[in-house]
């Protein structure tokens, strides 16, 4: 499992996420608060306070790829 913080500040940043994930074969949460949503899910993240970064949970320990293709999300 990997964890990283991650901000999405557009509606353009959601759209780019979805797509990104979209194309994995594990599973993808993002969490915020108390709230954990799966981020295949553009309902979902809009559900989520968006003006602060989010925890996005990668179940897998093999996602470089995935984090190369969402690096401009990640905060550093």
């Amino acid at each position: 499992m990997t964890a990283v913080k991650i901000k999405l500040g557009t509606i353009t940043d959601v759209k780019e996420f979805v797509n990104a994930v979209t194309l994995c074969d594990y599973e993808v949460d993002l969490v915020s608060g108390r709230y954990a949503i799966d981020a295949k899910s553009i309902m979902g993240i809009f559900s989520l306070d968006l003006t602060q970064p989010v925890d996005m949970i990668v179940h897998t320990d093999e996602c470089g790829g995935f984090l190369q293709s969402v690096d401009k999300f990640i905060v550093k």
